[in-house]
C-alpha cells in the first residue's frame, strides 16, 4: 500500500492554504484561487514558481520563498493537522492485516517528520519525501522508490491519492490507484477507482484492485 499524505491522510491542504496565502501577503499581494488550485499535489519548486508568477514577481528567489514557507508550515503543522475521514481506520486495517505500507509525499522531510508524529510512524515500513527524489510527483519516481523500499513491484501496489498530480505519478509508476478527491477534482481515468471518502475503502476493495493489476498467470 502506498499512501499520499496531504489531502489524503491529513486535511493538510487547508493548512498549506493558510501558509501560502500568508506568504503572498508577505510579498504585498494576494494568491488567486486558480493559482492555489494549480499547486495542489505539486512539489515545492513548482508551487513557488506558480506563486511568483501569480503575484507578477517572477524575479523572486524560489529557495528564499520556500524557506519562509517551511518555517511557517512547521508552526502550523504542530497545531492544525487533522485526519481525513476514514484515513486512520484504513491505516489500522492495512497494518493489522500485515500489508506493507509506505508514505509517499511531495512534502519535504522536515515537515513530514512533524506530520508523521500525528499520523504515527508505526503504520509505515518506508517514507518517501519530496526532497529525497530527483523528480517529485507527477513524475513516477516517488512511487517507484516507495515500492522498491517495500521490496514489491509497483504493479502489485495500490496507491491512494487525492490530486490529479498524485494520480498521474502513481499511474505512471504502474500502481492501481484509489482517488479520493479533496480540493482538486480528479477526472475518471483507466486504472483509477474514484471514491467520495476513505470510509468506503476496505481490505476487500484493495484486494480486488491488486488482483486486477496483477492477473494470475
Amino acid at each position: 500500500m502506498l499512501f499520499d499524505m496531504d489531502g489524503t491522510l491529513l486535511d493538510s491542504e487547508q493548512v498549506w492554504d493558510i501558509g501560502l496565502r500568508e506568504l503572498a501577503r508577505e510579498y504585498g499581494g494576494e494568491l488567486s484561487d486558480p493559482a492555489r488550485l494549480a499547486m495542489v499535489g505539486g512539489d515545492m519548486e513548482s508551487s513557488m514558481a506558480i506563486l511568483h508568477a501569480d503575484l507578477d514577481q517572477p524575479w523572486r528567489d524560489a529557495e528564499t520563498s520556500a524557506a519562509w514557507l517551511v518555517r511557517r508550515m512547521a508552526e502550523l503543522f504542530k497545531t492544525e493537522l487533522r485526519w481525513r475521514p476514514g484515513a486512520r481506520e484504513l491505516l489500522k486495517a492495512v497494518h493489522d492485516a500485515g500489508i506493507p505500507a509506505a508514505l509517499v509525499t511531495n512534502t519535504g522531510r522536515a515537515l513530514v517528520e512533524i506530520a508523521i508524529e500525528v499520523i504515527g510512524r508505526h503504520w509505515f515500513q518506508a517514507v518517501v519525501c519530496g526532497d529525497e527524489v530527483s523528480a517529485g510527483k507527477p513524475d513516477p519516481e516517488p512511487y517507484l522508490m516507495a515500492a522498491r523500499l517495500l521490496g514489491v513491484p509497483a504493479e502489485a501496489c495500490v496507491a491512494i491519492e487525492d490530486s490529479p498530480v498524485g494520480v498521474t505519478s502513481a499511474l505512471a509508476a504502474g500502481a492501481a490507484v484509489i482517488a479520493v478527491p479533496h480540493d482538486a477534482a480528479v477526472a475518471p481515468r483507466r486504472g483509477v477507482h474514484l471514491v467520495d471518502s476513505l470510509t468506503t475503502v476496505d481490505l476487500d476493495l484493495l484486494a480486488t484492485l491488486t488482483e486486477r493489476a496483477v492477473p494470475t498467470p
